[in-house]
């Protein structure tokens, strides 16, 4: 009997490794621009061609599996979830249809969905005038600016008070966000709740804590988040709440939270695993490999998702390095030597430029941790992180790249089907 054939759209090497010991038969489709040698092993075939023109890979899909029928389509890449949900529905395979993947695709679409349930309802606004949104801000007592879809913060500026109204309303043309939406600014406690749901049964495997130093783009998570038992539990049912008023049916979800004084408030929600190495900290904790429980479903026909049960706690922490021109990098061999270390990475070299941190693509590095609790291992990756000193010294102001230049660099298109 033939392995199970499925199809993985923009699968890193340490996914599809994942898969090849499983049994699997993977093609995988890939960008040039983002090709990693690395992948072969693990593959049967390999695509490389731009998988979010909707005409060719709509043709190139169907025409493979008319020849070798794929079981399943698997992806935790932003980019690939759209793409996994049309060819899912236009294959008629199980799996998120199209519907689902757009709704969680574009934040407004799941935000008016919401709203509409009367799931966390959160007053939200298309891109209007600088005078509207001045007054939603003076309406809801601040406002979040975001495009209506991306990831990675990308884009998104917090408008705390009618007074940054025309600093955020300039830099929103100059960054090229284009169309955008505009919500209340929320307050409390952010989070998000890593889930794995099969033929519509939600399991929540953790709820992970999230350190933004008051801005958008993280710094720091830990896992398990720091709740009482019942806060975690209130997060989980609304979470599978949420995903329920979606559609979603089938796989990995990352979806952020804020836990404010009237209840739990959804950010936003993705049909994949979260990044920031969230899966490796709910690993650590938990046992429980999220970006291998798709693999593991579609090898296995028996497969039963497994039952979360903390055994440690982990944290992630980001460098903070300053704006500037790279003139040293010490301390990284003494960190990955330290107690609790699991996981370092340091992308720093001398004469590298670095930017004010734009979106999560622009942080430097990070420091994963394991510890007995929570509380430990947030201090732990703290210290270990910050014994890393990335010395820089001020250059001329480099212009910020627009939206378009980012995602030119990434190799996204953020709405294929536009």
């Amino acid at each position: 009997m033939a392995h199970p054939h499925i199809l993985v759209l923009a699968g890193n090497a340490r996914i599809l490794e994942k898969a090849a010991k499983l049994g699997l038969r993977v093609t995988n489709f890939e960008k040039p621009g983002t090709f990693d040698p690395r992948t072969v092993p693990s593959c049967s075939q390999l695509h490389l061609f731009d998988f979010q023109n909707i005409r060719l890979v709509t043709e190139l899909a169907r025409t493979l599996h008319a020849a070798d029928p794929f079981t399943r389509i698997v992806t935790h890449s932003e980019i690939g979830q759209v793409i996994s949900g049309h060819l899912t529905t236009t294959l008629g395979l199980p799996g998120n249809g199209l519907d689902v993947t757009r709704t969680l695709h574009n934040k407004l679409a799941l935000r008016e969905l919401l709203n509409d349930k009367g799931l966390g309802p959160v007053p939200v606004a298309r891109r209007t005038t600088r005078e509207d949104l001045a007054a939603f801000v003076a309406a809801h007592g601040g406002a979040v600016v975001k495009p209506l879809m991306g990831s990675g913060s990308l884009g998104v500026r917090t408008v705390p008070s009618a007074a940054e109204v025309p600093e955020v309303w300039e830099w929103i043309d100059a960054h090229g966000v284009g169309e955008f939406m505009i919500e209340a600014l929320l307050n409390g406690v952010e989070l998000s709740v890593e889930t794995y749901s099969d033929a519509g049964r939600h399991t929540v495997v953790a709820v992970t804590g999230k350190d933004t130093k008051d801005g958008v783009i993280e710094q720091g998570h830990v896992v398990p988040a720091p709740l009482t038992a019942q806060d975690t539990a209130t997060v989980g049912a609304f979470t599978c709440a949420v995903l329920d008023a979606v559609g979603l049916v089938d796989g990995v979800a990352h979806t952020e939270i804020m836990l404010t004084a009237g209840g739990p408030r959804v950010i936003e929600s993705h049909s994949r695993a979260g990044g920031d190495r969230i899966s490796r900290l709910v690993e650590l904790a938990t046992g429980i490999d999220l970006e291998a429980l798709p693999l593991q479903r579609a090898a296995d026909p028996d497969f039963t998702v497994p039952v979360p049960v903390l055994r440690s706690a982990a944290a992630v922490q980001f460098l903070d390095v300053p704006p500037g021109l790279i003139t040293g990098v010490t301390g990284v061999e003494e960190a990955e030597t330290a107690d609790g270390v699991r996981e370092l990475s340091v992308r720093a070299e001398i004469g590298d430029v670095v930017r004010p941190v734009q979106w999560s693509d622009d942080r430097r590095g990070h420091v994963v941790v394991q510890a007995p609790t929570g509380a430990e291992a947030v201090r732990l990756a703290r210290e270990v992180a910050g014994s890393i000193t990335v010395r820089t010294t001020p250059v001329a102001e480099v212009p910020a790249p627009t939206m378009r230049e980012v995602l030119a660099g990434a190799h996204e298109e953020l709405d294929p089907f536009s």
